[in-house]
């Protein structure tokens, strides 16, 4: 119940900052170049502080595409698990049917020939 909690908290804290921050109601071309100009001083001084090169931001068109790229994908993805829900459930079910059985034939004989662990000895 906690783990829940901590995830559905999260996930609303993040709607409602992206919702604060404007995200919802702002072209994201305009969102990505205000972050962009506020991270500048940032990586300035990481640059400087590390020897290897930091690459350059990617620019606000390749960000779309990706973001959108990745989101059709996550929704395909998600339908095609719907999609094909009867065929697992029915391979989940003919798994378990499977293993009931296997059980059920096992018997009390099988059951039996297992050795009992040891009564310690009274003194």
């Amino acid at each position: 119940m906690l783990r829940l909690t901590v995830k559905t908290g999260l996930a609303g804290g993040a709607v409602y900052y992206s919702r604060e921050e404007g995200i919802w109601n702002e072209n994201t071309d305009l969102v990505y170049e205000r972050y962009a100009t506020a991270l500048q001083p940032h990586l300035a001084s990481v640059k400087q502080q590390i020897p290897v090169e930091v690459p350059a931001l990617p620019s606000s068109g390749e960000v779309c595409f990706l973001t959108k790229h990745y989101y059709n994908e996550g929704v395909k993805s998600s339908i095609r698990f719907v999609h094909m829900m009867p065929c697992y459930l029915g391979q989940w079910t003919k798994k378990a049917t499977d293993a009931v059985k296997k059980a059920m034939d096992a018997g009390p004989a099988e059951v039996a020939a297992v050795p009992a662990p040891a009564a310690p000895a009274k003194k």
